[in-house]
């Protein structure tokens, strides 16, 4: 396995770790499998599939709309 060198904001760097160790994993592991799943085929075929899915969804027409301003209420 090859190193490799990336230069990221330390407070990205800092959350990463948070995140990474709630997960039971390294910062490097997280980095590893996130860049592994965005150039994995499979992965790619995946999430093609949700957007698909997605896309087939009936909403019913009694939902409320949502504004962008309600958003920021929540």
């Amino acid at each position: 396995m090859k190193n490799i060198t990336l230069a990221l904001d330390e407070r990205i760097i800092r959350e990463g770790r948070k995140y990474a160790a709630k997960h039971n994993l390294t910062l490097n592991s997280l980095v590893r499998q996130l860049l592994e799943r965005t150039v994995d085929e499979d992965s790619q075929n995946w999430l093609e599939e949700c957007f698909q899915l997605m896309d087939q969804v009936k909403v019913p027409k009694n939902v409320p709309k949502w504004k962008r301003e309600d958003l920021y209420r929540a």
